[in-house]
C-alpha cells in the first residue's frame, strides 16, 4: 500500500492518463511522418505503396494532430516529472 506522501490526487491520476493515452497515438503518428516522407522522396522503394501526391496530402494532414498530442502529451507528463521532484507541490487531496 502507498503511504499517504506518495499516494496521488485526482488531478495527477487524471494528467498520468492523459500521459499514457496520448502516448500511443503519438508514437503512431511519429512514425507515419518519416514513413509518409520517405514514400514522398521515392527512397527504399516505398513510392509503390502510395502515390507522391497521396503521401504529400498525409504527410500534411498528420502536422495538427502531431501538435496537438505532443502537447497533450508532454505538458502533463511536464508537470508530474516536476512534482515527482519536489519543485512543485502536490495539490491537496480531492
Amino acid at each position: 500500500m502507498l503511504s499517504n506522501k506518495h499516494r496521488m490526487n485526482r488531478l495527477s491520476l487524471i494528467l498520468l492518463k492523459i500521459v499514457r493515452w496520448s502516448g500511443w497515438p503519438l508514437l503512431l503518428i511519429t512514425l507515419l511522418f518519416p514513413f509518409s516522407g520517405y514514400i514522398i522522396d521515392g527512397r527504399y522503394g516505398l513510392n509503390r505503396l502510395m502515390n507522391e501526391k497521396s503521401a504529400l496530402t498525409l504527410h500534411r494532414m498528420l502536422h495538427l494532430p502531431f501538435f496537438v498530442l505532443l502537447l497533450a502529451h508532454s505538458l502533463p507528463a511536464a508537470y508530474l516529472a516536476l512534482q515527482r521532484r519536489g519543485w512543485i507541490r502536490p495539490r491537496a487531496r480531492s
